[in-house]
């Protein structure tokens, strides 16, 4: 039985060391033509949208706070002090992501594969093909940036980040993308 926890704490010690970077080593990795960033939205307090929400009404869904905003500004920040300059800003529609978008990069484009899909697997894994066929085509140029909710950032990934937390991935030789680090600026 120990050797089992043992193991265990050794595969989630190895799995942790190969995502959570210094923030150096996240810049840098930004400076790579084809890199990617996917940030989960900036803070909005409570856990979904209520049914009843609709795309078209800001005052139907979840929004960000003041906190929530100023973190969003913060990324924006954080960004430009580093001299890290972004391509195409994809959102998913929700308020709460358009107003990240916009906040920390002052562009945004709504996409609704960025919006997700939870109870629908099937929607879900062709939004994700969607995704991952827009990133293999981003081969160059400044960061590609998508903002979206935790589920999608799980569906690609397979991370579980925070909100206003965001996921770098690099390029890879055979053009697929992988996590070169991830950054949560408060």
């Amino acid at each position: 039985m120990a050797t089992v926890r043992g193991l265990i704490v050794v595969v989630l010690l190895g799995w942790t060391g190969s995502v959570a970077q210094p923030d150096e080593s996240v810049w840098d990795a930004l400076r790579e033509p084809g890199s990617i960033v996917v940030l989960r939205h900036s803070y909005a307090p409570g856990t979904f949208d209520p049914p009843t929400a609709r795309l078209d009404d800001c005052s139907t869904q979840r929004n960000l706070d003041e906190a929530g905003r100023a973190q969003a500004t913060r990324v924006g920040e954080a960004f430009r002090r580093n001299r890290i300059a972004v391509g195409d800003v994809l959102s998913s529609p929700r308020c709460r992501c358009l107003d990240t978008a916009r906040l920390a990069f002052g562009k945004a484009q709504a996409w609704g594969v960025l919006q997700g899909a939870l109870n629908d697997t099937e929607l879900r894994r062709r939004q994700v093909a969607e995704m991952r066929s827009a990133m293999a085509a981003h081969r160059g140029g400044p960061p590609l940036v998508l903002v979206t909710h935790g589920s999608v950032v799980t569906d690609l990934t397979g991370l579980a980040i925070r909100m206003g937390e965001f996921v770098v991935l690099r390029r890879a030789a055979d053009g697929t993308h992988g996590v070169a680090g991830r950054l949560y600026i408060e």
